[in-house]
């Protein structure tokens, strides 16, 4: 009996999911557990091990189609073999999810064939369902952001289903016009003339195309979900930035006396780890920045879990390091170096990126100084990194602010630290007495 194929649940609050790319097509073989199609979520892009060996038999979900969680996308078995089963239960509408690929290849040899029915019109829309059930989350949150109204969308998934395409394709074709001619004819206005087909007017006046206009480039999913989880985040949260400044001259010369040392037991150290451990130092003395904002009031964490910002080839992902206060320099190193590798080469879980409650984000690697980060929801603050370089700084031997013949102006290693913190939740002062215990500890760290 052929094995189904079904859309995985890449973490706890995925719904739905979009076949990226087939690494196999109908008639290959694979291994139980070789690597079959990638899958594209709202939070990453991962590949798919096979879950029986056998001959790839069949593909129900093309590649660029989002399906809900559970749902088969297709099928391996012995060669030969037909796919058999419930395939309404499992797939959905059969023929919307596969019918335009047969079609499309021509492919004859498919074992199931759907009879239409000779009362229904192949145009008609199929019926919508109702009920909370009929869109996913991620539709819901995009119908909002941009005021749709989902009646007026035709959807091409389950039972007529609006999914997540249908809205993205509704808002890149403008398709509002469609709406409006639907409300005209409703009201009793004339419909436009239909032009005619065979007339060679429209391709002879047909506008030459500007090679000057901008090129339409649409958003990979993970580049959309950025931009969703950003535009709510400064919807979501006042945002306020303190601006500190720390002397590395304790960390570098802590660097530079232990990294061969750790590079011996294959530890890279670098100056990541340092600011994590100051931060789950300073998460300690104030409870407050590991929380979040809920209608009940605020929520105290009570575990560390700090992300850290990595840049990936097309966007930014945040991997978790998990009771980041119980870890040591070296551990810290580890998971830093382990978690940016692996963010690196996709080869993440969806679970190492949520659960954080604070982020820390070390744009200063690129070269940067002063950065204004935007809170990761629903965590309280964000702390950027700039870049550490040598900057002259007064040393007063007198008058703290009085010029003084103690004076001395000498060349550190400084770096910028800046806090944006959700207003709701911290003040100022508190803001402030944060960064001030992280730049304590880098400031004097032990050798």
């Amino acid at each position: 009996m052929p094995t189904p194929i079904k859309m995985p649940q890449l973490g706890e609050t995925v719904v739905e999911g979009t076949v990226s790319r087939w690494l196999k097509q109908p008639g290959d073989r694979v291994e139980r557990q070789e690597s079959l199609l990638e899958i594209s979520t709202d939070k990453i892009d991962t590949e798919i091990p096979a879950p029986a060996a056998g001959t790839l038999l069949q593909i129900t979900a093309q590649e660029g189609q989002t399906v809900r969680v559970g749902t088969i996308i297709g099928y391996i078995g012995a060669p030969g073999e037909v796919a058999t089963g419930d395939w309404g239960s499992a797939t959905g509408d059969w023929g919307s999810a596969t019918g335009e690929r047969g079609s499309a290849t021509g492919n004859d040899s498919s074992p199931i064939s759907v009879p239409q029915s000779p009362f229904a019109d192949p145009r008609s829309p199929l019926p919508k369902p109702t009920g909370r059930a009929f869109v996913s989350p991620v539709v819901a949150r995009i119908a909002a952001k941009h005021s749709l109204n989902l009646d007026s969308i035709t959807g091409t998934g389950l039972h007529g289903r609006v999914t997540k395409k249908d809205v993205e394709q509704h808002l890149a074709t403008g398709d509002r016009g469609k709406a409006t001619g639907e409300r005209g004819l409703e009201t009793g206005d004339a419909p436009s003339p239909i032009p005619d087909p065979q007339s060679p007017l429209p391709s002879l006046l047909s506008p030459i195309p500007d090679p000057h206009s901008p090129i339409p480039t649409p958003l990979t999913p993970m580049r959309r979900a950025i931009a969703e989880h950003m535009e709510r985040s400064v919807r979501t949260s006042p945002h306020v930035m303190a601006l500190w400044e720390a002397d590395m001259t304790a960390v570098v010369r802590h660097r530079e006396a232990h990294k061969a040392e750790l590079a011996a037991k294959g530890i890279d150290l670098t100056f990541t780890p340092y600011f994590v451990a100051a931060v789950a130092e300073s998460l300690r003395a104030h409870p407050q920045v590991n929380s979040s904002f809920s209608a009940e009031g605020l929520l105290l964490h009570r575990r560390i879990h700090i992300g850290v910002a990595v840049a990936v080839a097309g966007g930014l992902l945040v991997p978790v390091i998990r009771d980041a206060d119980e870890l040591n320099l070296a551990g810290l190193s580890r998971a830093v170096n382990d978690l940016a590798e692996r963010a690196r080469g996709n080869k993440l879980s969806p679970d190492e990126l949520q659960g954080g409650t604070f982020t820390v984000t070390n744009h200063g690697v690129s070269g940067s100084l002063l950065g204004t980060p935007i809170i990761n929801q629903p965590q309280a603050g964000i702390l950027g990194i700039g870049k550490i370089e040598k900057r002259p700084v007064v040393r007063s031997g007198g008058h703290p602010l009085l010029p003084s013949a103690d004076d001395a102006i000498v060349i550190r290693p400084m770096c910028y630290l800046s806090f944006s913190f959700d207003h709701r939740i911290l003040d100022g002062a508190q803001a402030d007495g944060f960064v001030e215990r992280v730049v304590e500890v880098l400031e004097n760290w032990k050798q």
